[in-house]
């Protein structure tokens, strides 16, 4: 009788890439998320495709560029011609489990328009069954709350600052701890959930998804998490002296800064301007960011150690990666829907308990990734082929110590900032675009990176030089010939990674034959 299959696919939300002491970050501790990686592989160069929440996960789930897939915004349906990975592991005989949320659009066409799932951005993927929805509103920890005497109105004041405290002497606003207990936490409740689901499904082949909210806004942490930090020892992040140095850059940039100086919906129940914060109140927001982020890689050390107290360890796949990435104030800018790194460099882990992973366990891949390579690596590992549809490719040569032929020599990122019912910013008005003018697109190497806009000035920056993206060098003389021959890349790819599920397909005297003919 062979071994169980198991499969643990662990997504944050808003995660930057470089924050995990496994990089060597200055400040962050992610001790639990380091003995993953000292057992597996850590991906060093990992970025998501496309921001913010919906379209990066449909990305994720389905293997697609945004260019292929489409749903581009928060509340852009996502195309139910698609098959996704819950559909296809679904095939392979397991009940894909989600705990979390996967900010799914649905597609309207079939669907009466007064369809409840029409009016949400934060449906489930079709395919997964449901362990806990944990939406916006999130009602199940909600009610857990009030059963222990919590005392709340709902969602929009669950995440206040506890009453009656001031912070001390060298902490801002945002030391203030929640109102719950870090063991009566969303983290911590959905990582109790997710154990008692794990206990019922012991000798069980499974495939699980938990998704954990944080570090995701609102920039808030239960005591402890919120003082692990000091914001005297925490760096300030990547900006010009002034907003108005910054906004200079670009015009995309400068609209962003102008929409965080004012009252946002960025981070609730914070008092400072986001732009014009004083120095400690800015210190003490990364610092807080960092401490959401131990609480997450405690609840994901719980979990593993669930897993190897059954006995279960051996027998899963596990998987830690997120949506997108944070701006965390660099540029004087939040979230995640600007065209510099920390947008979209993500942390991914993946452990592989095969005897024949342990050539990478360890390893720290330096190559290329991109969040599209996760379902061709998943189906991979299940001895399943990827569908046609998947832009991404399977990374299991990584895990197991080698080094695919071909491989990828820049990653590659989309951006559709076209306004939505979802968001603050509004590019068609305040740059006067229509819709689809609002989108960019992104091709990054080793040292040139390009961003393209539809309708806009484009950027080029020498990421050697000038990794904090300060110096805009598309308009130099001298860098002409690297704007064009990175332009030229970006279209290239473009061409060759366009939707391709009946392109090799061809009608002959036998029936449909497959000439594709793939490099690797």
């Amino acid at each position: 009788m062979s071994r169980p299959r198991k499969v643990l696919f662990i997504s944050a939300d808003q995660w930057r890439g470089e924050c995990l002491s496994a990089l060597g970050h200055p400040v962050v501790k992610t001790p639990h998320l380091d003995a993953l990686a000292v057992n597996g592989t850590l991906f060093k160069q990992h970025y998501s495709v496309t921001s913010p929440c919906g379209p990066s996960r449909a990305s994720l789930q389905t293997g697609l560029y945004l260019m292929n897939h489409r749903s581009g915004r928060n509340g852009t349906p996502l195309d139910q011609r698609h098959t996704n990975l819950a559909k296809e592991v679904r095939k392979l005989g397991f009940d894909p489990t989600l705990f979390g949320y996967t900010d799914t659009s649905a597609d309207p066409r079939g669907r009466d328009p007064a369809d409840p799932a029409l009016r949400t951005f934060e449906g489930p993927l079709p395919g997964y069954s449901i362990g806990l929805l944990f939406p916006d509103y999130m009602s199940a920890w909600m009610n857990d709350l009030r059963a222990k005497g919590y005392a709340f109105e709902g969602r929009h004041d669950v995440y206040r600052p506890k009453l009656g405290l001031t912070p001390p002497a060298g902490r801002g606003h945002r030391f203030m701890p929640t109102l719950f207990k870090a063991e009566d936490s969303d983290t911590n409740f959905m990582t109790n959930q997710v154990i008692d689901w794990l206990g019922d499904h012991r000798q069980d082949d499974w495939f699980m998804h938990c998704v954990f909210l944080r570090p995701h806004p609102p920039v808030i942490a239960p005591e402890p998490y919120n003082a692990l930090y000091d914001p005297a020892s925490v760096p300030l992040p990547n900006r010009r002296d002034t907003p108005e140095q910054e906004a200079a850059q670009h015009p995309h940039l400068a609209q962003w800064i102008r929409c965080f100086d004012r009252p946002s919906h960025y981070d609730e129940h914070n008092p400072n301007n986001l732009v014009h914060m004083p120095e400690l109140e800015l210190r003490q927001m990364r610092a807080c960011y960092y401490g959401m982020m131990n609480e997450v890689d405690d609840a994901v050390g719980r979990i593993v150690a669930h897993l190897k107290a059954t006995g279960e360890y051996d027998n899963t796949l596990i998987v830690f990666t997120c949506d997108h990435g944070e701006m965390g104030g660099d540029h004087y800018t939040w979230g995640k829907e600007l065209y510099f790194d920390p947008s979209f460099y993500i942390p991914l882990i993946i452990r592989d308990p095969r005897r024949a992973a342990d050539a990478g366990r360890g390893r720290q891949v330096s190559e290329f990734t991109e969040s599209v390579d996760l379902m061709p690596t998943v189906l991979d590992w299940l001895g399943a082929t990827a569908p046609a549809q998947c832009d991404g490719r399977s990374l299991l040569s990584f895990l197991h110590g080698s080094t695919p032929a071909y491989w990828r020599e820049e990653a590659h990122m989309e951006l559709d900032f076209r306004s939505s019912p979802w968001g603050s910013y509004d590019g068609e008005t305040a740059l006067g675009l229509v819709p689809d003018e609002c989108q960019l697109a992104i091709i990054r190497g080793r040292r040139w990176k390009y961003v393209h806009f539809a309708a806009l000035p484009a950027l080029l920056f020498d990421m050697q030089a000038d990794p904090s993206e300060m110096n805009n060098l598309a308009q130099d003389p001298a860098c002409q010939g690297i704007v064009l021959e990175m332009a030229q890349k970006l279209l290239s790819w473009r061409l060759v990674q366009q939707e391709h599920v009946l392109t090799n397909l061809h009608n002959g005297p036998q029936g449909p034959e497959d000439r594709s003919r793939q490099r690797y």
